[in-house]
Formats: C-alpha cells, structure tokens, sequence
C-alpha cells in the first residue's frame, strides 16, 4: 500500500468512522505530534476523540506523497466554530505515520477573497 492510501485510510477509519483502533494499525508506537496543542503517542489521539464535533469533516483535495512523506490540503468542518483549511504533514516509518506538523487557518469564501479564488482545489 502507498504512504499516502495509509495515510487516506488512517484519518478516514479513526476521524469519520471514529474507530479508535486505527490508532494502532496506523500510528506509529513512538508518533511524534508537532501541533503545539497536542502530546505525543497515541494517547493524543486517544484524548482528542471524544472532544471531536459530531460532524467532524476532513476532506483532502490535493495529496502529495515523496517517499516517506505525505502532504495533504484539506477543507476541515468541526475542528472549530469555523471551517478551516489545513495543510498536513506526515512522516511515515514502516507503513505507519511516525510525525505530524500542520498548518491551519480559517477558511475565507470565494466571494470574500480579494482575487475571487477558492482555497480549495475542488
């Protein structure tokens, strides 16, 4: 399986179908966090489940993947009170993510961006 399909189906397995063992068939025993508001390991993702919007949406549009890394540009709903768009990064080590950084930020609309564009790519 490529590092981004682990990737696809880890976030999809633990934040939509919301299955908690997804954390140890698709996160690295020693999982680093880089999110300032997270810890380490897989208690992190432990903790952040049942804090999660019901209506948690993470859907990613452009996905690059170069060997053990994989990026992805999403549309998140339910993170916060807003929509956002996040760009995540992963670092995978046998066929597991080992370290995640993000960066995120409240989604503006077409309509409201000062040159007409979507932040998205869909």
């Amino acid at each position: 399986m490529e590092n981004k399909e682990i990737v696809l189906k880890a976030m999809n397995e633990l934040f939509h179908e919301k299955d908690s063992t997804a954390i140890e068939k698709y996160w690295h025993e020693n999982y680093q966090q880089h999110n300032p508001s997270m810890i380490n390991g897989h208690e992190g993702l432990r903790n952040l489940l049942p804090v999660l919007d019901s209506n948690f949406n993470w859907k990613p549009g452009i996905i690059v993947e170069e060997n053990d890394m994989v990026i992805t540009h999403s549309l998140v709903h339910g993170w916060g009170s807003t929509p956002v768009i996040v760009v995540d990064i992963f670092r995978l080590e046998d066929g597991k993510i080992a370290e995640h950084w993000d960066v995120v930020q409240e989604e503006i609309p077409a309509s409201k961006s000062a040159n007409g564009n979507s932040m998205t790519s869909f």
